[in-house]
């Protein structure tokens, strides 16, 4: 995790765990002048649209006290969803078994998409089954990754 990312994963963490929800995750993408940060909030019971709206306004007023991001930037409370990222080595571990797409932060063999079967994790790597072959990525190479939903 960069420390950014770090550094507000510790001043959104105890808003969002104070509500009752976890924090899964967070996504801060830049957009030239603009910023878009996406806070990923879960619960067992699910998330609601009213359950997104009360976070944001929570974390909105710890921004405006904190003021962590620079620039503009637009806040969003999201649920993971179906196809929730995957941040940490612990949601890796959870979601193994399951098909999962990943894109690296530089090319490995000429590629930087990958889409698989999850085995696991192995140390900090991530261990990722593609057409036969077995593919070891560490985390800290990993730029997004997703659970891709089977429906069946």
């Amino acid at each position: 995790m960069a420390i950014k990312d770090a550094a507000l994963h510790a001043l959104i963490e105890p808003v969002v765990s104070a509500m009752g929800f976890d924090l899964w995750g967070i996504d801060h993408l830049s957009q030239g002048k603009h910023s878009r940060l996406v806070i990923y909030i879960d619960h067992e019971n699910g998330i609601s649209v009213d359950d997104c709206a009360d976070v944001s306004r929570q974390i909105s007023a710890v921004f405006d006290v904190e003021d962590p991001v620079p620039g503009e930037y637009r806040l969003e409370v999201s649920s993971p969803g179906m196809d929730r990222p995957l941040f940490t080595l612990e949601q890796f571990a959870r979601y193994a078994g399951h098909v999962v797409t990943i894109k690296l932060r530089a090319p490995f063999d000429g590629r930087r998409k990958f889409k698989g079967l999850l085995a696991g994790i192995e140390n900090d790597e991530v261990l990722l089954q593609v057409d036969g072959e077995e593919y070891c990525f560490p985390i800290e190479g990993i730029d997004q990754a997703r659970v891709v939903p089977q429906f069946t």
